[in-house]
C-alpha cells in the first residue's frame, strides 16, 4: 500500500502545489564547437537528427552556433557574460580623488580660520592700543 501525503502525492513524488521555475540552459563555447564539429562530420541521413535528439537540442541551436562559429563569436563566448570586472586602478583613482577633494575642503576651512584669527588678532590689537592710549591720556597731568 502506498503512503499518501496531505497534498495527495506519493512521498517521493514532487509536490504538485509547487511550480518549478524553469532555468535557461547554458552551453559552453567548447560544447557548442564540439556539437557543431560532430554535426558537420555526420554523413549518413538521420545522423544529425540522432545527434540532436541525444543531446536534447534543436536544429535552431545548430544553425545559430554555426553562424556564431563562422563569425568568430564562439571564441568570445568563452568569456563570462555581464559587466566586465572593474579595474582596480579605477577604484584607486576614485578613492584618491575623494581624498583630494576632502583635503582641499579642509584646507579651505583652515584658510578661513586663519583669516578670521588674523582679523580677531588685529581687532584685539587695535582695542589694546586704544585702551593704552586712553589710559595714558587720562593719567598724564
Amino acid at each position: 500500500m502506498t503512503e499518501i501525503t496531505t497534498n495527495g502525492a506519493a512521498p517521493g513524488a514532487p509536490d504538485p502545489e509547487l511550480v518549478e521555475r524553469a532555468q535557461r540552459r547554458r552551453y559552453s563555447a567548447e560544447y557548442k564547437l564540439r556539437i557543431v564539429a560532430e554535426a558537420d562530420a555526420c554523413t549518413a541521413p538521420g545522423e544529425v537528427g540522432a545527434l540532436l535528439r541525444r543531446e536534447g537540442l534543436y536544429t535552431s541551436h545548430l544553425t545559430y552556433w554555426r553562424k556564431q562559429r563562422d563569425a568568430g563569436a564562439l571564441d568570445a563566448l568563452g568569456r563570462p557574460r555581464g559587466r566586465k570586472p572593474a579595474d582596480r586602478r579605477d577604484a584607486q583613482i576614485a578613492e584618491l580623488q575623494r581624498r583630494a577633494e576632502r583635503a582641499e575642503a579642509e584646507l579651505e576651512k583652515a584658510r578661513r580660520v586663519i583669516e578670521v584669527q588674523g582679523k580677531v588678532s588685529a581687532l584685539l590689537e587695535q582695542m589694546l592700543d586704544t585702551e593704552g592710549a586712553s589710559e595714558s591720556g587720562s593719567t598724564g597731568r
